[in-house]
């Protein structure tokens, strides 16, 4: 029997945090899952779902506060979703974050006596993502921007987003004003009219420039020399005005198709030294600060010189890539994004690197031909999608024989798995960090390091931390 009932209310304990940031409590031993709460919190709550094993609910009433709690910065934080850990303290987050990683690879990889003691927390935890898309649609029928509510592609406007650089705000108002003065009209996905479908805006730590992309379902803007004029007006921090055309009927963040505006066709910023050019669909860490102390940390993993070969799979525009490649004897990158690949040999180029070399192809049909075809690289570095690695191409990297797999990862149920495979075929979990690239939300990035198992050792081997 469920002893729970959907829109009825309990009263419940929370007592862990899941991977997504949601409260857990039980009702009769029964998991129940509700947002924007925080471990010690005593809450009256609403069962919004039913299902065979757990249930989701909402807070109604916050009878007992838990400790970890602070003050909510953000307006729209109960609308927004796009955190779902503001209201606990820093600290708190942090320890969330690693029992998130510890329990996947514990529970999911079956490291038993796997402890993660190290988590790197961010200095900025407001305005630290140089990378934001706002959607642009009608509320109460004038034109906002916003994000989507949780689930939904229902706009909750915005009058800021304190993750964000500031003058994003400017930017969007700048847009809707001039949607505004010359009757441009939002698009609408369900009836597939109207032109202007979200703001993107790309910004660089470095220089502090900034794209500003306007995505529309037109191959050209009414009046586009009036917006151009208000947005050069905003700041001169603007460098770039890019026409992204999705002439489609879909929800696409942002097609293939550029029109430079106005100014640069690119920006750029740096890692470690390395300049890397970036345009409008450029795969580039959100956090440059906290990116740049984890991949200082996987290459004090990978521990490189000048006599040892790389591959580093899943390398997107060859930002691990290149940082490795000035302390190896040489690099492969391999990627199944071509725009990426281009991105990635323009910016060896730019930098002066002639040791790398670049494939666009999906890993699980390049990496075993590569492999078979006598590559034997000393380290492989693995920064897979969230969906992790698959069975072909970590089977490959086992044949293979490094003597180092560094695994950088947004998704530690994935690495856990991928690990636990990794360790039934000769490899053994040696090192691990966290990284927090993220704060205020549920997500995180770890970097372990497997290292080869010689015949005299035994795959379980005690955890060795920093």
């Amino acid at each position: 029997m469920i002893p729970v009932e959907k829109n009825k209310e309990y009263t419940v304990l929370i007592n862990s945090v899941s991977s997504d940031g949601s409260g857990v409590a039980h009702i009769d031993g029964f998991t129940v899952f509700i947002p924007q709460t925080s471990i010690g919190d005593k809450i009256k709550i609403r069962i919004d779902d039913v299902k065979k094993r757990f249930a989701t609910g909402s807070v109604i009433e916050i009878i007992s506060p838990s400790a970890n709690r602070r003050d909510i910065d953000c307006e729209h934080y109960n609308l927004c979703g796009g955190c779902q850990l503001r209201h606990i303290n820093y600290d708190t987050q942090l320890e969330i974050k690693r029992s998130i990683i510890e329990n996947a690879i514990r529970r999911i990889g079956k490291f038993g006596n796997f402890t993660l003691n190290n988590m790197t927390g961010a200095e900025n935890t407001n305005r630290y993502r140089n990378k934001m898309v706002f959607p642009i649609g009608y509320c109460k029928n004038r034109t906002v921007f916003g994000f989507y509510a949780p689930k939904t592609h229902d706009i909750i406007p915005l009058s800021d987003c304190l993750l964000g650089d500031a003058m994003n705000k400017s930017i969007n108002n700048a847009v809707i004003e001039y949607m505004t003065e010359n009757n441009v009209s939002a698009y609408d996905e369900k009836t597939h009219s109207g032109i202007i479908r979200r703001v993107f805006t790309r910004t660089s730590l470095k220089t502090g420039e900034i794209m500003a992309v306007i995505c529309a379902s037109t191959v050209s803007l009414p009046a586009a020399e009036k917006l151009i004029d208000k947005l050069i007006k905003v700041s001169d921090r603007i460098s770039s005005i890019i026409l992204n055309i999705n002439t489609e009927k879909n929800n696409f963040a942002i097609s293939e198709n550029n029109v430079t505006l106005w100014g640069k066709d690119e920006i750029s910023d740096s890692l470690l030294g390395i300049e890397f050019t970036i345009s409008p669909q450029s795969f580039f860490q959100i956090n440059p600060a906290q990116t740049e102390k984890l991949y200082k940390k996987a290459l004090e993993f990978a521990d490189l010189d000048k006599s040892q070969n790389v591959m580093d799979i899943y390398c997107g525009i060859g930002t691990i890539s290149l940082c490795a490649a000035k302390k190896a004897k040489s690099v492969i990158g391999v990627e199944i994004v071509e725009r990426a690949i281009e991105d990635a040999r323009k910016n060896a180029f730019n930098n002066n690197i002639q040791n790398t070399v670049f494939y666009a192809d999906s890993a699980e049909n390049i990496v075993p031909k590569l492999i078979n075809q006598g590559e034997t690289p000393d380290v492989v570095i693995l920064d897979p999608p969230r969906k992790g690695s698959d069975k072909a191409t970590l089977s490959a990297i086992v044949r293979a024989n490094p003597q180092k797999i560094v695994y950088v990862s947004c998704n530690p149920a994935t690495l856990a798995r991928d690990a636990r495979f990794l360790a039934d075929n000769g490899y053994s979990l040696t090192a691990a960090q966290g990284f927090d690239l993220f704060p205020h939300t549920a997500h995180v990035e770890t970097v372990c390091l497997l290292s080869k198992l010689h015949s005299d050792q035994h795959i379980e081997i005690e955890l060795q931390m920093d």
